[in-house]
């Protein structure tokens, strides 16, 4: 029975939507209170019926209920209770209730939280949110149905992918999709503005916190994405330049120009069109995920569907809501006009670069993700892009970003002497020398990479400190000044100095990463990078719903021993599938990653190894990156209405 309300929920959703989308955009239109009214209760209950929903499925897979055909597909009753939870989104038809639930969720926040917006604007974004949700939940219900039953019960489940049944990716999936979805209350954002015929500095005041919660969250979802690569998969990496990995790094990165040009539009009442445009792209390349996620086009590890209906159906949705923006953005282009004047060298000339660069970089991530597809279908040619290209097409971009981040964020709005920036970033720029000289001097071998990397990483923490400070004034007290800074200063401070950690962390794992593969016998020992493994034992153990092999490996150096690994070859029998569990030995400066491999015909283990500098750095720049978000969000100018209730209809806020 609860999963028959469970399923009737989301039809009801569905009406409540179709209700939404419509009733409040007529009256708006028309400017019939009553009828605006509507958007918020209907965003509620919409809300509330897909959260029903969800919950009616997640007790489905919690108490094992073999009659739903999603929980044969991916549950059994030996699986712990927290990948039981996880397994309600770790399939393609719970993943897109999970969807449909936050793209709710996030109409529902504006509902809630949006007092500060004009009506005729608020019912505009909720109604688009609705139409949204209105392709979504139709998609679900029609191509996905995650309720469907079973004519005859099994005793048992098939079990989830093995490779899901992990903490990082319990996690990972939600986050991502706040920050996927999060990007559709942009684009509901943009559009509703050009319905309206209103661009101006208010709207760039409302828009950047939801553009910067989106941005937030897709930093979460893909340090969690990287860091379950690097230690669940055994090969080592932390990014693979996989269609997936690249449909959810495309939109962070225009997220994060979108947020860099709003604030342009909130200060001086430029880049309009450009950002307008950014809040569409974003939102579409969010899409384009999907799209690659669950068609089946482009072969990926992490691919939920390979099925050409859902695909043709989501393709459908991606080309309606971008054309139908792009036709209204074409229309409405004259209203958008820039009032702001500046100077090349100014905060809006560098931020313009800023976008530049991201853009460029984005599409260039685009092109290389989908130029396999375009090859076969135009030149029927079977290509594959892969890091080489990734590597070398898009490095430059984000060395150019960083060389400029530091000088951007300190120039003057409207014009700028540039000459007074650099004299105060002289102590961060000596110091970035020096770095990258020590670095340059300590390796062994004559890369430039990882110099340059040092040098850019110190660049960009010391210059982030330097910003900070030369915002603090002159004279005594300087340091009472710095504590009293507005909270979004710090919190660019601090992504911008995370962005500089995790080029660190990067620059280091692929200059001076030392690896390792052999056959180990029991007893032997091997030597890397000044570390000693020796391999104890091999032995076999029982998990809760897997069979494993583990090795025991004594760490040692300089001649006493500093720690026990032990990592894992499991076989889940259920699902037929073998999965590595990596053993790491974390440290502020290195890892030391170790994966057992298959026994070998005539005797011992296959044992690979690595020594990983400043490994741990990569997703520490994420989390200060993402702690960067939390804190500018948290500062009073986001929380506080703008006086937005006050204004007359079509009159700028000040």
């Amino acid at each position: 029975m609860i999963i028959e309300l469970g399923h009737f929920s989301l039809i009801l959703a569905l009406f409540v939507a179709c209700l939404q989308a419509a009733i409040p955009l007529i009256g708006a239109h028309r400017r019939w209170p009553g009828w605006m009214a509507v958007a918020e209760p209907a965003a509620t209950a919409q809300f509330l019926l897909i959260a029903a929903s969800f919950a009616a499925l997640t007790y489905a897979f919690v108490t094992s209920d073999f009659s739903v055909r999603l929980v044969v597909l991916n549950s059994h009753t030996d699986k712990p209770l927290l990948y039981k939870i996880t397994g309600v989104w770790g399939n393609h038809e719970g993943s897109m209730l999970l969807w449909v639930m936050i793209v709710a969720l996030f109409g529902a926040a504006v509902a809630w939280f949006g007092d500060n917006l004009p009506p005729t604007l608020k019912a505009r974004v909720l109604s688009v949110q609705a139409m949204i949700g209105v392709a979504f939940l139709a998609f679900v219900l029609f191509t996905s149905n995650p309720f469907l039953r079973m004519a005859v019960p099994p005793f048992n489940g098939q079990d989830l992918n093995p490779l899901l049944q992990d903490p990082g990716l319990a996690f990972h999936p939600p986050f991502l999709y706040l920050g996927y979805v999060g990007l559709s209350m942009t684009f509901s954002f943009a559009v509703a503005a050009l319905i309206e015929g209103r661009v101006d500095a208010a709207w760039g005041r409302w828009v950047r916190p939801w553009t910067l919660a989106a941005w937030v969250f897709l930093t979460i979802g893909i340090g969690l994405g990287s860091w379950w690569a690097y230690y669940e998969l055994g090969w080592g990496g932390f990014w693979f330049w996989d269609p997936v990995e690249n449909a959810s790094f495309m939109p962070w990165l225009v997220a994060a120009a979108l947020l860099h040009s709003a604030i342009v539009v909130e200060k001086r009442e430029a880049l309009k069109s450009w950002t307008i445009l950014l809040a569409i792209i974003a939102f579409g390349f969010s899409m384009v995920g999907a799209f690659i996620t669950r068609s089946g086009v482009l072969t990926s590890v992490h691919a939920f569907a390979t099925d050409p209906e859902r695909g043709v159906f989501l393709l459908a949705i991606l080309a309606v809501f971008m054309l139908g923006a792009l036709t209204l953005f074409a229309a409405r282009a004259g209203a958008m006009q820039a009032k702001g004047v500046f100077g090349v060298v100014s905060r809006e000339s560098a931020l313009v670069l800023n976008n530049i660069l991201l853009a460029v970089a984005a599409f260039v991530v685009f092109f290389g993700t989908l130029w396999p597809l375009v090859a076969e279908m135009a030149f029927d040619r079977k290509l594959s892009v892969g890091a080489p290209f990734f590597n070398a097409a898009f490095t430059p971009f984000m060395v150019a970003l960083g060389l400029v981040l530091p000088v951007g964020a300190m120039l003057s709005w409207k014009r700028a002497k540039v000459g007074r920036v650099l004299r105060a970033l002289a102590p961060a720029f000596v110091l970035a020398v020096a770095v990258g000289a020590l670095a340059w001097a300590m390796q062994s071998g004559r890369s430039a990479l990882g110099p340059v990397g040092m040098l850019l990483a110190a660049w960009l923490v010391s210059g982030a400190a330097v910003d900070l400070w030369s915002r603090t004034g002159r004279g005594r007290g300087r340091l009472a000044r710095l504590t009293r800074l507005p909270r979004a200063d710090w919190g660019k401070s601090v992504a911008h100095a995370g962005f500089g950690v995790t080029i660190a962390g990067i620059s280091a794992m692929m200059a001076w990463e030392a690896e390792d593969i052999r056959v180990m016998q029991e007893g032997d020992t091997l030597e890397l990078s000044g570390y000693t493994l020796r391999l104890d034992e091999v032995h076999r153990e029982q998990g809760p719903n897997y069979i494993a092999t583990v090795a025991t490996l004594t760490l040692g150096r300089d001649g006493r021993e500093i720690g026990t690994m032990r990592p894992e070859k499991r076989v889940y029998p259920v699902a037929q599938m073998p999965t590595t569990e990596a053993a790491l030995d974390n440290g502020f400066l290195r890892d030391i990653y170790v994966a057992i491999g298959d026994p070998q015909d005539g005797g011992g283990w296959a044992v690979r190894s690595y020594y990983k500098p400043l490994a741990n750095w990569i997703w520490g720049g994420a989390i200060l990156m993402a702690l960067g978000g939390f804190i500018s969000l948290s500062d009073r100018r986001f929380r506080v209405a703008a006086g937005a209730r006050k204004v007359p209809q079509g009159v700028p806020a000040e």
